[in-house]
C-alpha cells in the first residue's frame, strides 16, 4: 500500500472510532436507561444490567456502523480540502480515481467488520439475551422476594413483604389478585413461605401463607367474605403462566442456517419465506452499504474542489444522497417479504450507492462541479482588484 494511502486510511480510521464511539455512546446510553428501569425496579441486581446492556452492545454496534463510516469520511475528506492536502496531491497528477483507492480499503475494512457483527455476534448476542429474559421471567426470588417494597410481578397483582428473615420467613405479607375484576382477592399473612415446586409438581412456586386472612370481594352485590386460615397455599407458578418453549427469531439464528434449511427456520420462527430471504441477503448488503456510504461521502464532496468557505454545500449533497439510498433500501424490502424469489432487490440499495459514487467520481475526473462557487470566484476578483 502506497504511503498516501497509508496516511488517509489511518485517518479515516482514526475517525470512524471516534464517531462509532460517540454513536454507539448516543445509542447504548438510550437503552441502559430503559433497561436500568426494567431491571432494577423489577428486584434484579446490578450485576444484570451490566450483563443485558453487554449483549445489547453488538447489535447498536452494527446499526451505527454505516453513519459513523460515512461521518468518518466526509469529515477527513472536508479537512483535506481545506488544508488543501486533496489540491496538493491532485496536482501531482492523483486522479480522483487514484485518490478514492484508500477510500475503498477503507469500505472494504468495515465491510468485512460489518459483516462479523451481522453473521456471527450480532445473532450469538440476541440469541443470550433472549435466553436470559426466558430466565428472568421465572425468576421468582428475584421478582418477588423484595422487602420494603409493592412489587406488580404481572398486571393485576400486588405483592408485599415487610421483612425477610435470614431463614427465608417471610414476615407480613400482603397478597392482591385483581385479575378477575367481577371477585378480586386479598390475603394477608403474619408468615409465609415461598416454595419452589418440583418433581411431577406442574404448578410450580407455592406460596404457602401462615396464619392470615383471605378477603373475596363480590362485585355484583359488594358483599365482602372473609376466612381466617392457619395456613393457605397459592399457586404462584400460576401467575407467570408456562414457560414452553422459547421464541425463537430469525435474527437469532446463523446464516448459514437460514440459507441451508429456510423450511425448518420458517417452522421455529413461524416467520414467512420471503422475510427469511431478506434477512439472510439483507446481512451481505448491510456490508456493502458501508462501503456504498464512504464512496458516496468521499467522491460527493471531491466535486466541489478547493474553497476557502469549506464544501458545506456538497456535505448536504452527500447526506441527500444518503437518505435516497436509505430509502430505496426501505422500498425494495417489502416487495422480497412477499415473494422471497424477488431476493435480488434487496442488493439495489448499496449497489445504487456504489454506482452513485462512482458517478460523482466521474463528474470529479471531469473537473464539472454540482454547486456553483460564486462566492469563491467574487472573492478572487476581490482579491486581484
Amino acid at each position: 500500500m502506497a504511503r498516501f494511502d497509508r496516511y488517509l486510511l489511518s485517518q479515516f480510521m482514526v475517525l470512524f472510532g471516534f464517531f462509532s464511539l460517540v454513536l454507539v455512546s448516543i445509542y447504548w446510553i438510550n437503552q441502559a436507561v430503559r433497561l436500568f428501569d426494567a431491571l432494577i425496579g423489577d428486584g434484579q441486581t446490578a450485576w444484570v444490567f451490566l450483563e443485558f446492556t453487554a449483549l445489547t452492545l453488538p447489535n447498536v454496534i452494527r446499526i451505527v456502523l454505516p453513519m459513523a463510516t460515512f461521518a468518518a469520511v466526509v469529515y477527513v475528506t472536508n479537512r483535506l480540502s481545506s488544508e488543501s492536502e486533496l489540491v496538493v496531491m491532485q496536482s501531482t497528477g492523483f486522479s480522483p480515481w487514484r485518490l478514492a483507492r484508500p477510500v475503498l480499503w477503507f469500505g472494504v475494512i468495515v465491510g468485512l467488520i460489518m459483516s462479523v457483527m451481522s453473521h456471527f455476534l450480532v445473532p450469538v448476542s440476541i440469541s443470550r439475551l433472549q435466553e436470559r429474559q426466558d430466565d428472568l421471567r421465572q425468576d421468582l426470588t428475584a421478582r418477588l422476594l423484595t422487602e420494603g417494597s409493592f412489587l406488580h410481578p404481572v398486571a393485576g397483582i400486588t405483592f408485599y413483604i415487610r421483612q425477610i428473615d435470614a431463614d427465608g420467613t417471610l414476615r407480613d405479607v400482603f397478597f392482591s389478585d385483581r385479575r378477575d375484576a367481577r371477585s378480586p382477592q386479598t390475603f394477608t399473612a403474619a408468615r409465609a413461605y415461598l416454595i419452589e415446586g418440583g418433581g411431577d409438581d406442574e404448578g410450580g412456586a407455592k406460596l404457602v401463607m401462615l396464619d392470615g386472612l383471605a378477603q373475596t370481594l363480590r362485585a355484583e352485590d359488594q358483599r365482602l367474605f372473609t376466612t381466617y386460615f392457619e395456613d393457605f397455599t397459592y399457586d404462584i407458578g400460576r401467575l407467570f403462566g408456562d414457560r414452553g418453549l422459547p421464541h425463537v427469531h430469525i435474527r437469532h439464528l446463523p446464516t448459514l442456517r437460514l440459507f441451508a434449511h429456510p423450511e425448518q427456520v420458517a417452522t421455529l420462527t413461524g416467520s414467512s419465506p420471503g422475510q427469511i430471504a431478506e434477512e439472510a441477503h439483507g446481512r451481505f448488503a448491510q456490508a456493502l452499504l458501508c462501503l456504498a456510504a464512504a464512496l458516496i461521502g468521499f467522491s460527493t464532496l471531491l466535486t466541489g474542489g478547493f474553497s476557502r468557505f469549506g464544501v458545506w454545500q456538497q456535505i448536504v449533497v452527500a447526506i441527500v444522497l444518503v437518505m435516497i439510498v436509505k430509502s430505496i433500501e426501505g422500498v425494495a424490502s417489502d416487495p422480497v417479504r412477499r415473494d422471497p424469489s424477488l431476493w435480488p432487490l434487496i442488493y439495489v440499495a448499496p449497489l445504487s450507492g456504489i454506482g452513485i459514487g462512482c458517478v460523482m467520481l466521474w463528474i470529479a475526473s471531469r473537473g464539472s462541479r454540482l454547486l456553483p462557487r460564486r462566492s469563491v470566484r467574487r472573492s478572487v476578483r476581490g482579491a486581484a482588484t
